[in-house]
């Protein structure tokens, strides 16, 4: 039975009794609702918890939080859920990015991390490794939720869902909406305090990371992939999947989370690239 309680006025939905709890952070242009397929599956084994982070509900006030203020409030959700005892954090998009920083600011508090398709996203081996035409994308598809986010109202909207659909999002658009393009203000426009101050993320935790393989350009570097592949109890899958494997995919995510939470990954097999069509 699904459990609603009140954080700090953010809805937190949790299911499962496991013994083991699983916090999962969506990212843009998503809500709690992305992780639906997986609650299904994982709350049989494990007390799966989610929300939609700060700013992006549709129904709450248009507003930026900036990086201290949504650590702050991802800190409140797993103090409140934790029982005392370290949680899973599954991460994607927006989500990985506050993830990771959260993790780096409270590393007694993780014992595993699930990263979806961003990995060191900011890092100079990624920027190195763009094409010109695909810096140019980012920069535009960026740079238009950025300005989105700063005209606001119906035009910001339309903006916003016009981008979706570019994108090929799979998120339902009566749940998109500009309030959810602040991070892209803020980093663009060093706004709310900006992202400058983010941590270099290191796991010293067992780490499961999955990307997507067919999209036009990659949120990691393949040398961190190789590296993060050859710690022990770290593995790295690429799924045939754009930037949502759980959504596109859910069956076989499902799948590598459990074997891999079941049984950490041996260093021969810590890398994986599905082949399928």
């Amino acid at each position: 039975m699904q459990q609603v309680t009140k954080v700090d006025g953010i809805e937190v939905y949790s299911e499962g009794e496991g013994a083991e709890t699983i916090v999962m952070i969506h990212g843009w242009p998503d809500t709690y609702r992305v992780w639906d397929a997986q609650v299904e599956e994982l709350k049989h084994r494990y007390r799966c918890v989610r929300f939609t982070l700060p700013g992006f509900d549709i129904n709450k006030p248009r507003r930026a939080y900036s990086l201290d203020a949504t650590i702050r409030l991802i800190s409140y959700v797993v103090n409140s859920v934790s029982q005392k005892q370290k949680v899973i954090l599954m991460l994607h998009d927006w989500g990985c990015m506050f993830g990771y920083e959260y993790y780096m600011r409270n590393k007694q508090a993780v014992s595993a991390i699930i990263g979806v398709d961003i990995g060191d996203a900011q890092s100079k081996a990624v920027q190195d490794s763009r094409t010109l035409s695909q810096k140019m994308m980012v920069k535009g598809y960026q740079g238009t939720l950025a300005l989105a986010w700063a005209i606001g109202g119906p035009i910001g909207n339309m903006m916003t869902r016009y981008m979706a659909r570019v994108l090929r999002v799979p998120s339902p658009k009566e749940y998109i909406s500009v309030k959810m393009n602040f991070p892209y203000y803020i980093m663009a426009a060093g706004e709310a305090g900006s992202y400058r101050n983010m941590v270099r993320f290191v796991p010293q935790v067992p780490m499961l990371f999955i990307y997507g393989a067919r999209k036009p350009f990659m949120f990691h570097s393949a040398p961190w992939a190789d590296k993060l592949a050859a710690k022990e109890g770290c593995k790295v899958v690429g799924f045939n999947t754009d930037h949502w494997p759980m959504l596109r995919q859910p069956e076989r995510f499902n799948e590598v989370v459990l074997g891999w939470l079941e049984k950490p990954a041996d260093n021969d097999e810590a890398a994986e690239q599905d082949a399928a069509a």
